[in-house]
């Protein structure tokens, strides 16, 4: 991974990296119960741990295993949501994608917007072959979301995950590079 941090702008999004500075805005969404359970997380107490949350989307780009834009709205610059990559094993040139939004703007096609710019992202500069996306059965829309993208879900993974307490079932989407037709995506 390089030095600086890629912006990727889009027609209503600017996808940046998330600071410090951001950590109250993520608190807004991740302290929201139906934002973080699809995620298989507990909703953020207090600040410190979107700070927290802001530190593994450092760690991960650090380390090469995954990168988190934020989403933000290019009228307001606040953080809404995050987008991007982890479990990313360039050896095989595949990783997994992962979003979350906030529920004030559910329904506008914000993720929609963010998550193709992502994927094209992958495709364009880490040399992906392969995007996964994991999704709960119950978590309708997100599957709606990505089936939108051109993902294929692939089959279910039984007791895949053990967040909160219990083992969570988890549908396995992908895409690969051959199912689109990638344009130039602006990056800044």
């Amino acid at each position: 991974m390089g030095k600086e941090f890629p912006i990727i702008g889009t027609r209503r999004l600017i996808l940046r990296e998330v600071t410090a500075k951001d950590a109250n805005d993520v608190f807004k969404y991740l302290s929201d119960k139906e934002v973080v359970t699809p995620m298989g997380l507990a909703p953020c107490q207090t600040v410190e741990d979107a700070q927290d949350e802001i530190r593994w989307y450092k760690s991960i780009y650090e380390d090469g295993t995954g990168i988190r834009w934020g989403i933000t709205l290019k009228d307001s610059g606040e953080v809404i949501g995050s987008c991007g990559f982890l479990n990313m094993l360039t050896k095989h040139h595949r990783a997994e994608v992962g979003y979350e939004l906030s529920k004030d703007h559910w329904g506008t096609g914000i993720a929609s917007e963010a998550l193709e710019a992502v994927v094209k992202y992958g495709y364009q500069h880490y040399q992906l072959e392969r995007i996964e996306a994991l999704i709960e059965p119950t978590n309708l829309p997100s599957q709606k979301l990505v089936e939108k993208q051109g993902f294929r879900r692939e089959g279910l993974l039984r007791h895949y995950e053990f967040t909160c307490g219990k083992f969570d079932d988890l549908y396995m989407y992908s895409i690969i590079k051959a199912d689109l037709n990638i344009d130039y995506i602006d990056t800044k």
